[in-house]
């Protein structure tokens, strides 16, 4: 059983995804089998929590144990993880109770960084507002690329009613390389390198060439995804290296982190 307190109003799919990692992972059948307690009480709906609320899962040895990440460097300053598909970044934070700096996707695996103290938090912090953070992506897109090699430009705007970005002519600045690394009948895996960093870059831009993310319920190709029983985004965060000057991270300067998953 794991045991939480809600520390702001949501409701209880939200406070779960990002909150226990495990539980989000089996969220439908605790919930249809009345397997989360709120305040004492069993319930086997989608509640509104409040502040204060206690809630309890009780999940089985094998549904509690399944990791949300596997560590791939630490020390005293950061944790360097391998985020596993299907975990929201924030849950992320309250395992491992570290200090966020960047996130990914729900359903984008991969290499992630976080601070273990507040002065590795700053120096992170301004590593990626100033682009120092070099992050290689790899994806499964649909189609053949017309390139082996391109670096395509484009603008994207928010839509924050939707939670959606679209990719165009208007919006901010957004530059997106790709390589292919290797043909697969239907699909391409390729490369990716973000030149710039925004919400669902990837994901919208790829699309917006013709050739969507594998798996992608929000931009991709939903025929296709179900004809593949997809339905998660074929996104990995495959690497991450940061640049750092002479401060507290600075010994880190250079290294790479590298993600052992593959598509």
């Amino acid at each position: 059983m794991k045991k939480f307190t809600v520390s702001e109003n949501c409701s209880l799919k939200n406070f779960t995804d990002n909150t226990c990692a495990q539980a989000s992972f089996c969220f439908r059948r605790l919930l249809k089998e009345k397997e989360i307690k709120v305040n004492g009480v069993k319930t086997g709906e989608n509640v509104l929590l409040s502040r204060g609320d206690e809630v309890c899962y009780y999940m089985t040895p094998a549904e509690e144990g399944k990791p949300a990440f596997c560590v791939l460097y630490e020390d005293e300053n950061v944790l360097v993880l391998d985020k596993e598909s299907g975990v929201n970044s924030e849950a992320v934070f309250e395992e491992t109770g570290c200090l966020g700096v960047h996130r990914l996707d729900r359903n984008t695996a991969g290499v992630m960084i976080l601070a273990k103290n507040a002065e590795a938090e700053k120096e992170l912090l301004v590593a990626f507002k100033e682009k120092r953070a070099e992050k290689v992506y790899w994806a499964v897109v649909l189609g053949k690329m017309p390139k082996p090699h391109s670096v395509e430009r484009a603008h994207l705007s928010k839509n924050g009613r939707t939670a959606t970005v679209k990719v165009g002519e208007r919006g901010v600045p957004i530059t997106t390389e790709y390589e292919v690394l290797e043909e697969r009948g239907e699909c391409t895996l390729v490369k990716v390198i973000l030149h710039t960093g925004k919400t669902h870059q990837i994901r919208a831009h790829m699309a917006y060439l013709g050739h969507p993310v594998a798996g992608d319920e929000k931009y991709g190709d939903s025929d296709f995804n179900a004809r593949a029983h997809l339905t998660r985004q074929q996104l990995l965060a495959k690497e991450l290296t940061l640049h750092f000057g002479a401060g507290k991270l600075g010994y880190l300067s250079g290294k790479i982190f590298t993600s052992p998953k593959k598509l």
